[in-house]
Parts: structure tokens; C-alpha cells; sequence
């Protein structure tokens, strides 16, 4: 019986394989499809929100270079606009001077030289801080050209009537060029005093040249504000010997002011109703009392709220209240003139009611002042046909909605400025009538302070601790491009008797304060904190002025004293 036939294993065919492997391969393709799908939807998404981010912070750079474009093309409009005026002066300038030139040659100064006097040429004063160009011709002619001056108010008809001062205080003040008061016809003084009323002429000529001097450094403007928070730290001003004398004063003092003429020369007010009249001796170690003259209002009796010099230094202003139907002005004569009062009242009252809290004489060409008031006006006051005839017109009275704490005026321009406790800020242009700006701020304002040197810069007081001061630039208007202040440790209130000054050089800035303390600000300097401070009385201190003559600091404060202080 045979065995049955092995039989052969079954093997796989090669398709069935392939099919395997195919299906094999489609899962795994179709499991990393599906992973890079949700890789590329998560980038969608992110690249989303990134371009939403980015798409955003473009448009708010957009707006903010936009703003930056149009306020740069204002700026650049109102420079075109200042070159072409002041290259259409320049021309002007050029064509009077052409014409001065060409009729000097019959003018021989020969006689005048002989004589040993000079002979100047009076040329009105422009209204522009730019100053002259002074080669405007290239062909000059072979005789020398009179001097131009810029004019000053030629009525000299009553100058100030100044005796010579002793050897020993004219030794002392030897730089000056105005002639110092004699201090020997007071030693004896118990009374109220008058200037001594005869003058030589040579110290009239002397005053006339001052006068003149002071004026042409005035027209010179220079350009601060570019240096207005350059710095990171101030420099330092060397306050090393400190003088106190009495007052002479039986209340408290409310005014401080120099003579613009002789700024050795000063006055102090009080609510006494006196005004004190000082010269500085031995370069600032002491101050004798000239004269003091009773300035108190004929009804009410009222003391003077605030004092301003007339620009030629020969009288005082002083303003009091409406109220009652008092005299509102009073001038104070320094010249001594037979058959005259001493102390008259002007006869117009413009302000309706209220103290007058502010009065200041214009940096222009013709003798004018402006008076600020509690009845919310500011009068424009001007000289007509004489010395002591003034005729006020109100510049605006509805313009402020409260008090007017202070005025000023703006040498480049015919803008006055106010401010007040309703916290505005108001720049009124006197020639066209109207307000050139407005400008509200968040604190009530006490007083304004134009920069010395740049007629684009003022200062202004506020109620705010720590934030007090306020820079502005009359060109940006309502733009605050620096402020300052300090901590008042007696006193949480801003009171409107604490009053500023500037520095001749106008980078510095001194303030009195409700503390015994005279703070000194550098508006070079970034920090909001003063510069130094200077403890220099034992009650608050009202004011510190600083001397063009000497380097002198004076303050006045409630402690009744008067103080001197050397600086370097």
C-alpha cells in the first residue's frame, strides 16, 4: 500500500502583499496629513493674532506721527510767517539807514567832538525783539555815521531830581553810572521825607544816558527756552553773607520793587500805608532810608495793594480798591516841584468794585501801565497831553470769570497778559482788540512774569504745592514746557502775597514762600524741585529781587525786616 503524496505549503501571492503594503502606507499618510493640517491651522490662528497686534500698533504710531506732522507744519508756517515780517523790517531798516548815510556828509561832528559831548540820533523803537542788522550797505561813506540809539520817551523836562552822594558813597558805588542819592540830608530824618529838589546838569545827562543804556539792553533778546530742562543738574548760586535791617515799616510789608533807572535805588510798601524809599550802600553790606512818604487812599484810608516805577524812575504808582468811590491810582512825585503835591490821585476809576490787585508798566515804546482787579477787568492806561494826565480804557471785562490776580506785558509783541483765580490764562492783542489766545489750566493763577531776556517766555504762579511755577512760550500758547515748585511745611494754602522775580540773566528764578525761605529755581535744570534754598528770615518771605549792579539778592518778610544778600 503506497504512502499518500506530500502536499506543498501554501505560500502567499505577491499581490496580496503589495495590497497590504499599500494600505499600510495610506493610513500613515493620511494620520501625518491630518497632523500637518492641524499644524498649519494653529500657525493660521497665530499668524492671526500676531498681524491683529501688529496692524494695531501701526495705527496708533500712524496717528501720533500724523499729530507730530501737523503740529510741525504749523510751527513751520508760523516761522515763515515771522521771516517774512522781519525780512520786511530789515528792508526798511536798510533803505533809513541808505538814507541816513547818503545826507551824513553835510553833518560835521567836528564841534561836538571839540566839545567832548556826543551827538546821538533817535530812532523809534520797533516793536520786535529782532534786533537790526548793523551792516546793511557795503559802500560806506568816508565820514562817520551818527550813532543810533533806540529812543526813549524825550520828555526829560522834570527829571529826577538826585543830589550827589558823599565821597565815602561814591567810592562805594563807583560803577554806576547814574549819580547816587546824598544819604548825609537824612541822617536826622524823624519825619516824612522829600528828595532834595536840585539837580546839576551833568547828572541829568548822566540819567538820560542810563535810561537810554537800559532801554537798548532791553531790545536785546536771546533765545532761552531752547535751554529749558538741558540739564540735570543746576548751578548752584553762592549766597555767602546775609544782612537784616529793619523796615522802618509798623505792619506788614506788601511790596518790593527797584527803580528801573538806578536798580540800587528801591521801595517798600506795607499796610501801614507808607512807602520807604532805600539805597543800597557799600556794594550791598547795608541800605539807608531816603524818605518815607504817607500814600494811603484819601476816603477809605487804604494802603497800596501793589506799586509799579514809572520808567523813567522819577514817580510811583501805587493802586488801591474801588470800593466806596475811592481814588483808584496815585502817583508818587519824586521831584520835589514847588506849588505840588507830593502824592496826587488820578481823577478816573474804571474798575467798579473790588481791590485792584495788580498794576504793571509796558515794555513798549510809549509810557503805558495795566491794572488788573477783583471786578474781573484789565485797564489799559495811557499818557495824554502831559505827564500827569493818564486815560484808562478797559481792555476786556468779561474775558475772566473771577478776579484778576496779575497782568503783564510782552515786549515783542502788544500783548497783554492776565491771569486769574478763574483759572485762565489770557493774552490780548492792545492793537487788534481782541484775545490773541485763552487758555485754561487746572488751578486758580496769582500773578505773571515775563523772562527778562527771552520775550517769548513768561512765568506763572499757581495755586498747586510742588507744581507752583509754570513756564509757557507765547509762540505754542497753551503748551506748558516746564514747571516747578516746593513743599510748604507752616501753611497748606497758596497765598497771592508770595510774589516772583527773575534774575537779569533770566535763567534763574526766585520765590518767596509761606516758610522763612527764599527758593532759587534753574530752568536749565530737568528736576521739579528747587534748585537751593536759602533760610533768610525768621517769618514767611514775600519777594527776593535780584540786582542787575551788584550781585545782590533783597527780600522783604512778614518778620518785618529787610534782607541783603551777597551772592556770587
Amino acid at each position: 500500500m503506497s504512502a499518500p503524496p506530500l502536499l506543498k505549503p501554501k505560500v502567499e501571492s505577491n499581490d496580496d502583499n503589495e495590497v497590504h503594503v499599500q494600505q499600510q502606507q495610506q493610513l500613515v499618510s493620511s494620520s501625518r496629513t491630518r497632523t500637518k493640517n492641524m499644524e498649519e491651522d494653529n500657525n493660521n490662528n497665530n499668524n492671526d493674532v500676531s498681524r491683529e497686534e501688529q496692524e494695531e500698533a501701526l495705527v496708533a504710531l500712524i496717528e501720533h506721527r500724523s499729530t507730530e506732522v501737523q503740529h510741525l507744519k504749523k510751527r513751520i508756517s508760523y516761522y515763515n510767517s515771522q521771516l517774512e515780517e522781519t525780512e520786511k523790517r530789515l528792508n526798511d531798516s536798510q533803505s533809513k539807514l541808505a538814507r541816513l548815510r547818503s545826507n551824513s556828509n553835510a553833518v560835521s561832528s567836528k564841534g561836538d567832538v571839540q566839545n567832548g559831548t556826543k551827538k546821538l540820533k533817535v530812532e523809534r523803537r520797533s516793536p520786535s525783539p529782532i534786533r537790526k542788522s548793523e551792516d546793511c550797505s557795503r559802500h560806506q561813506p568816508q565820514s562817520k555815521p551818527e550813532l543810533l540809539i533806540p529812543s526813549v520817551n524825550p520828555r526829560f523836562s522834570q527829571p529826577i531830581n538826585l543830589a550827589r552822594s558823599s565821597a565815602k558813597a561814591s567810592s562805594s558805588s563807583s560803577t554806576q553810572s547814574s549819580p547816587s542819592i546824598s544819604t548825609q540830608s537824612y541822617s536826622a530824618m524823624k519825619s516824612k521825607g522829600d528828595i532834595p529838589s536840585r539837580v546839576s546838569s551833568e547828572e541829568v545827562v548822566n540819567i538820560q544816558e542810563k535810561v537810554t543804556k537800559r532801554k537798548f539792553e532791553q531790545e536785546e533778546h536771546k533765545e532761552l527756552i531752547p535751554s529749558i530742562r538741558s540739564s540735570h543738574s543746576p548751578c548752584m548760586v553762592h549766597c555767602y553773607a546775609s544782612t537784616h535791617i529793619s523796615s522802618q515799616h509798623k505792619r506788614k510789608l506788601r511790596s518790593l520793587v527797584l527803580n528801573p533807572v538806578n536798580d540800587q535805588l528801591f521801595v517798600t510798601s506795607a499796610l501801614d500805608g507808607l512807602v520807604n524809599f532805600w539805597q543800597v550802600q557799600s556794594r550791598g553790606s547795608s541800605a539807608s532810608l531816603l524818605s518815607s512818604t504817607d500814600c494811603v487812599s484819601p476816603k477809605q484810608r487804604r494802603w497800596a495793594e501793589d506799586v509799579a516805577w514809572h520808567p523813567h524812575g522819577n514817580s510811583l504808582f501805587s493802586v488801591y480798591s474801588a470800593d466806596g468811590g475811592d481814588s483808584q491810582i496815585s502817583v508818587l512825585n519824586l521831584n520835589k516841584t514847588q506849588g505840588r503835591a507830593r502824592v496826587t490821585f488820578l481823577e478816573d476809576k474804571p474798575h467798579v468794585k473790588g481791590i485792584i490787585n495788580s498794576i504793571t508798566f509796558m515794555p513798549w515804546e510809549d509810557a503805558c501801565f495795566v491794572t488788573g482787579g477783583s471786578d474781573h477787568a484789565v485797564v489799559f492806561w495811557k499818557e495824554k497831553d502831559g505827564e500827569d494826565l493818564w486815560k484808562p480804557k478797559a481792555l476786556h471785562r468779561s474775558m475772566h470769570s473771577s478776579a484778576v490776580m496779575g497782568v503783564a506785558g510782552m515786549q515783542q509783541k502788544n500783548i497783554v497778559l492776565s491771569v486769574g483765580a478763574d483759572k485762565r490764562i489770557i493774552g490780548f492783542d492792545v492793537l487788534a482788540g481782541r484775545a490773541d489766545f485763552r487758555h485754561q489750566i487746572e488751578s486758580k493763577c496769582m500773578s505773571v512774569v515775563p523772562n527778562p531776556c527771552d520775550f517769548n517766555l513768561f512765568m506763572v504762579q499757581t495755586a498747586v504745592h510742588e507744581k507752583q511755577l509754570r513756564l509757557y512760550d507765547i509762540r505754542l500758547r497753551q503748551t506748558e514746557i516746564h514747571s516747578f515748585g516746593w513743599k510748604q511745611e507752616s501753611s497748606e494754602s497758596q497765598s497771592a502775597l508770595i510774589n516772583q522775580a527773575w534774575s537779569p540773566d533770566g535763567l534763574y528764578i526766585t520765590s518767596g514762600s509761606a516758610d522763612p525761605t527764599i527758593h532759587i529755581f534753574d530752568i536749565r535744570c530737568a528736576a521739579n524741585k528747587p534748585s537751593q534754598s536759602i533760610r533768610a528770615h525768621q517769618k514767611r518771605v514775600f519777594k527776593a529781587v535780584w540786582l542787575n549792579s551788584v550781585p545782590l539778592l533783597i527780600s522783604i518778610s512778614s518778620d518785618l525786616n529787610i534782607g541783603l544778600h551777597k551772592t556770587t
